[in-house]
Order: C-alpha cells, then sequence, then structure tokens
C-alpha cells in the first residue's frame, strides 16, 4: 500500500514539476538570445553597470527607431537601395525576399495587394474558403475566358505565404463583410482566434448569394 502511495506521489510531482520546469527553461533560453543580441555589445561597453535585459530593451528602441527612420523620403530611398543591394547577391536574395515576402503578408492592416475578403468553394462544391482578391484578369488571359475573370489568393492555413493563386469567374465569387485582417488572423490560428464580426452570419450572408457550382474535374487516373 505505502509502495503504491509513493509511486501514485511521485508521478503526480513530476506532472507538476516538469511543465514548469520546461516553461521555465524556455522562458530562459529565449530571455538569453533576445538579450544577446545587444546585450553582448553592450556588456563590452559598460561592463560593470551592466543590467540583464537592457539588451531587449536597446533591441526594441533599436527597432522603433528604424521603423521611424523607415517612414521618412531619405529613409525609403535608403531601404530601396539596400534591398536593390541585397537582390543581387544570389543567396542572400532568396532568403531576403522570402522573409520579406512572409512579414508582407503578415502585415495584416496594411497591405495593399489584398483589396476586399471574398468566400469561393474550393477545392470542391460545398467547401467554402476564405480568399483575397488580388486583381483582375486582362489580357491574353481574359480573351481566352468566356467570362470576367478575377485573381484571388488561397492562403494555407497556419502558414499564409503559401497558397493558391485561382483565376475565378467574377459570379462565382461571393462577398463577405469581414476585414483583411480578421479573415488573416483566423486562417493563421487554423479557426481558434474568433473575429469580431459574427462569423456565422457573415458566412450565411455570403452563401445566400447566387454562386454557381463548379463543374467536376473528372480527371483520368492511370
Amino acid at each position: 500500500m505505502l509502495k503504491t502511495l509513493l509511486k501514485r506521489y511521485f508521478l503526480t510531482g513530476l506532472l507538476v514539476i516538469i511543465p514548469l520546469w520546461g516553461t521555465a527553461l524556455i522562458l530562459k533560453t529565449l530571455f538569453v538570445a533576445v538579450d544577446g543580441i545587444l546585450g553582448d555589445l553592450l556588456v563590452q561597453v559598460v561592463p560593470r553597470h551592466y543590467v540583464p535585459g537592457v539588451g531587449i530593451l536597446s533591441l526594441i528602441l533599436l527597432v522603433l527607431v528604424t521603423g521611424l527612420f523607415a517612414t521618412n523620403f531619405i529613409g525609403k530611398q535608403i531601404v530601396k537601395w539596400w534591398e536593390g543591394c541585397l537582390n543581387r547577391v544570389p543567396l542572400v536574395r532568396g532568403i531576403y525576399s522570402t522573409l520579406k515576402s512572409m512579414m508582407d503578408i503578415l502585415s495584416f492592416s496594411d497591405h495593399p495587394s489584398y483589396s476586399r475578403v471574398v468566400l469561393i468553394q474550393f477545392p470542391k462544391n460545398g467547401y467554402y474558403c476564405f480568399a483575397f482578391v488580388t486583381g483582375t484578369t486582362k489580357g491574353a488571359v481574359q480573351d481566352l475566358a468566356r467570362e470576367p475573370l478575377i485573381h484571388v489568393y488561397v492562403p494555407t492555413s497556419p502558414n499564409p505565404t503559401s497558397g493558391y493563386f485561382l483565376l475565378v469567374p467574377e459570379h462565382e465569387v461571393a462577398a463577405i463583410d469581414m476585414s483583411v485582417e480578421e479573415a488573416m488572423k483566423l486562417i493563421v490560428s487554423g479557426g481558434l482566434c474568433s473575429p469580431s464580426t459574427a462569423l456565422s452570419s457573415a458566412v450565411m450572408a455570403a452563401t445566400k448569394q447566387r454562386m454557381v457550382q463548379q463543374p467536376e474535374a473528372g480527371v483520368p487516373i492511370g
């Protein structure tokens, strides 16, 4: 009986301590890593007066000053010149463009490429997904189509930097009363982050519109 109780108490203690210990280790590692970005430099400058955590505050201040500088005319020109230099280096160009694209997509409230949120049936009839209108089809591609087409981007969850670019007939798109920021947060969170607007009512209002059924693909296999 005593052996059973000791085993039970020991396992219960592990279940309590291990999550707390793991959380403390992760937070400590994160703190040391972020603080060390500028903290190592500050330690060399003021070794006797350095206080742990000043590196994080210095990093936040550096980001704010950089943002302030990049918003004025001269700063924009310097950033544009610097990006041009990075785009000339093969390996750096790929890394920088990928990271910049990710940040551009995740900047919800200031994304001029996404004009509005719509609802389309994808990947098949009866399955609805959010899409962002990015433009209208013009030129030779539109001439080949029988009806007006629009450009839509369907991001994947939880990584919106990958997705599907579709040319969709305009009459198969249903407008939805939701901001780009709310829709993107919903997609990134996998549906966990509820928008301020009533999602069910917005979707119901959109599905009441005339949404044409997509034809079955019928692509033979083999």
